[in-house]
């Protein structure tokens, strides 16, 4: 992916259904008809509204309650959100900007061996605020033999991109799957090792790619680890339990989220567990209704977004190649949307 995602909160931020905290005068709120939203009649609302009810359980009873309850009960979609909901753009002026996030696949032991020999750690409890940086933690051995290693992985750049994202699969040689997912981190700001290439005239910007900074530490390897030693940042996982293989990562709702139906926003502005059309421009143009199931470091303000692109390498492809515009509409249950967007 083009934007780190960092640290994936793991807290669960239900709406309270009153006019939020942050509504400030510089939030503005407009109240749009379903026409008005681009591709709306072509959409599988039905997929949506399966999305929704992973969560909707867990929202704000009073507010969310009955809506969840008609949800549950098999309605024909698109009416559903027709006729229980109101769009409501946030910010309109804001200059949007979508990216994508995926949930990486690595190949792993739960024993290191000469092939699996790059940790992934759960979190020490002495990492408190602003601790060590990658450098510091992998030289040093700060974390060796002290049985925090849940797994060991095959390449040093793919624990990487596992830290970038916050969460992934790791595949054992026996076939069988293990789930993790993020614990906590160094306190470090995150710095992009595509951009270290690049500053050091290695690669033009054009050119850096997850493939392409893959290849270069794999032919380089001792350059390749100081170039990751250049990213301070490190995260720690835990193992997650009870989330079967073929679903998806847990988001922040602490619920599987959804390919092409999960989108990370900033809940500051748009409610977790909300539907929200999106209307992405670029060279692969999305127009989909999807449902605020996630959030991430790099996602701030009210037209920001972060589309879940899915597991394994061709979603990490997938989701590398989103840095687009467009605009982003939050569906509000009726009287919300009222009391926030005003008519007239």
């Amino acid at each position: 992916m083009t934007a780190f995602r960092g640290a994936i909160t793991l807290l669960f931020a239900a709406f309270s259904g009153v006019v939020p905290t942050f509504a400030t005068a510089e939030t503005s709120y407009r109240l749009l008809e379903f026409r008005e939203l681009d591709g709306w009649e072509l959409d599988e609302h039905q997929e949506a509204l399966e999305a929704f009810l992973n969560t909707c359980t867990d929202l704000d009873a009073e507010t969310w309650g009955p809506l969840c309850a008609l949800a549950q009960q098999g309605p024909e979609a698109k009416a559903y959100f027709e006729l229980f909901f109101r769009p409501v753009i946030v910010n309109e002026h804001e200059r949007a900007l979508f990216t994508g996030y995926f949930e990486p696949e690595l190949s792993g032991s739960r024993v290191k061996t000469s092939r699996y020999r790059y940790p992934i750690y759960r979190k020490p409890p002495e990492a408190r605020g602003v601790w060590k940086t990658r450098k510091q933690i992998e030289e040093d051995g700060l974390l060796d033999g002290r049985g925090l290693e849940i797994a060991w992985v095959d390449n040093p750049v793919d624990a990487l991109f596992l830290h970038v994202q916050g969460s992934g699969r790791i595949r054992l040689p026996d076939g069988s799957m293990i789930r993790v997912g993020y614990s906590g981190n160094n306190g470090r700001r995150y710095r992009s090792i595509g951009q270290e290439l690049v500053r050091r005239g290695i690669y033009q910007s054009s050119q850096v790619s997850a493939a392409v900074i893959r290849n270069w530490v794999i032919r380089n390897p001792e350059a390749g680890r100081e170039l990751l030693q250049t990213n301070p940042s490190y995260v720690f996982f835990r193992e997650v339990r009870g989330v079967p293989p073929e679903a998806g990562p847990l988001g922040a709702m602490n619920r599987s989220i959804s390919t092409l139906r999960t989108v990370a926003v900033d809940p500051e502005f748009t409610p977790l567990g909300a539907p929200v059309w999106i209307e992405k421009k670029g060279a692969r143009p999305l127009r989909r209704l999807m449902i605020a199931q996630d959030t991430g470091s790099a996602i701030k303000g009210a037209q920001r977004a972060d589309l879940f692109y899915g597991t394994g390498n061709k979603a990490g492809r997938d989701a590398g190649r989103i840095r687009d515009t467009g605009r982003m509409i939050v569906l509000l249950p009726i009287d919300l949307a009222y009391s926030l967007a005003p008519e007239g």
